[in-house]
């Protein structure tokens, strides 16, 4: 008796009518499947915004998939009838993945939005509230609404609880002020969180491109205090000797083209290196962060995270062809250092409400470059009001980010 194959669909409908949009979908992804799948994702465009109420109680008579989850966004990403991958921004799309996944365990959940275990206490009382095993080896699929979850407080304690477990995923987002909307097992929700655990024969490899280029040199921060700079010790300079970051930034801005003096003007971040002890820096090896202010008077720097002295950070510009330079870095990395004898299946992608047309001023770029490396394997997600992936082995949530998930057996 042979054993029972994965199967992986998505299908995506820009039909203006719920209705009609859920229908075609269905319709679309159930191709192939002889029996439920056991698994649904489905992001809903926030042009939708008034009928969220009405999308669990749609699929619910057409789909019978044993497991859901998904949530509202801003953009929507799926794989056409012609099997090509479309981004549909700021205009009516559903997109729904369904899969047969024998031999994978699936367990998902709902986090409320306040109320999570202590950060200070034991790993066991976050295990009890997703019933989750942690021997299980369980990878995380996460979305999450930006305004009532702690998400860095949720981060921070599922890597406690769940070490080396992958966790990808993202924040719902909106057009024009209308709410998010939250999908877990044809129940809406309007806060917290829902995602899937998924252990067993399944791997989920994860590819974060945070679209920034490294400039000049890293620095090793001499003195901090919360998400303050206030000293950087240079390199090849005698230990100790140490300089305000603001006077470090202004000559180092001065070395640069003027192409990107101009950049720096608006598109200047700040990469943390992820490695303490890693000799050799290179890009992507940084979590990137933004720089939010300078004090001219101390010369120190605000940046959107917290530092300790013996940090090392380095400055980084951001634009469109760094972007794609970024993303087609880590496409050739991933194909060179993974063993795909076993082909992915399919795949999610959670990018920022700030990449897509706006940025490259082209539809599809992200997912196109994507679908040439890795072929033409179903792929659907949602543009983010924040992205979830991990840099060096910790999760965080992003910005300006795309966050993949390939999924692919054993």
């Amino acid at each position: 008796m042979m054993a029972k194959q994965w199967k992986w669909t998505n299908a995506i409908s820009k039909r203006a009518s719920l209705e009609a949009a859920v229908k075609e979908v269905v319709e679309q992804a159930h191709c192939g499947l002889d029996e439920p799948a056991d698994l649904a994702m489905v992001f809903i465009s926030s042009a939708f915004a008034s009928e969220y109420s009405r999308l669990m109680p749609l699929l619910r008579e057409q789909l019978k998939a044993r497991a859901i989850i998904g949530c509202s966004g801003g953009g929507i990403t799926g794989t056409n009838s012609g099997e090509a991958t479309e981004e549909i921004e700021g205009e009516p799309a559903l997109s729904l993945t369904v899969a047969q996944l024998p031999g994978v365990n699936i367990q998902t959940f709902h986090i409320n939005g306040q109320g999570l275990p202590d950060l200070d206490g034991p790993p066991g009382p976050w295990v009890e509230m997703l019933q989750v095993n942690p021997a299980e080896n369980p990878q995380f699929i996460l979305l999450a609404d930006p305004f009532s979850t702690a998400i860095n407080d949720l981060l921070q304690g599922l890597d406690y609880a769940y070490p080396g477990s992958p966790k990808v995923g993202g924040l719902a987002s909106t057009l024009g002020g209308s709410p998010t909307g939250l999908f877990c097992n044809y129940q809406l929700y309007r806060e917290g969180s829902v995602g899937v655990a998924l252990s067993g024969n399944i791997i989920l490899e994860t590819i974060v491109a945070q679209g920034c280029r490294p400039i000049g040199e890293p620095y090793r921060i001499s003195e901090g205090e919360r998400n303050i700079v206030i000293g950087l010790e240079e390199p090849n300079k005698p230990i100790g000797t140490s300089r305000p970051p603001l006077e470090v930034l202004r000559e180092l801005i001065q070395t640069l083209s003027e192409k990107d003096r101009q950049l720096a003007q608006h598109s200047l971040f700040v990469g943390i290196a992820r490695d303490e002890f890693q000799q050799t820096l290179n890009q992507g090896d940084f979590l990137i962060r933004q720089l939010l202010g300078v004090d001219p008077k101390a010369g120190a720097i605000a940046i959107g995270d917290r530092v300790r002295t013996g940090q090392r950070i380095q400055f980084h510009l951001r634009d469109a062809n760094t972007s794609a330079e970024d993303l087609e870095m880590l496409l050739q990395r991933y194909q060179n250092e993974t063993d795909i004898s076993t082909p992915p299946m399919g795949a999610l992608m959670f990018s920022c409400l700030g990449r897509g047309q706006g940025l490259y001023e082209q539809a599809n770029f992200d997912s196109a470059l994507f679908r040439s490396y890795l072929g033409n394997i179903p792929l659907s997600g949602f543009f983010c009001n924040g992205e979830i992936g991990p840099v060096g082995g910790t999760t965080f949530l992003h910005g300006y980010t795309s966050v993949f998930a390939i999924c692919r057996q054993p």
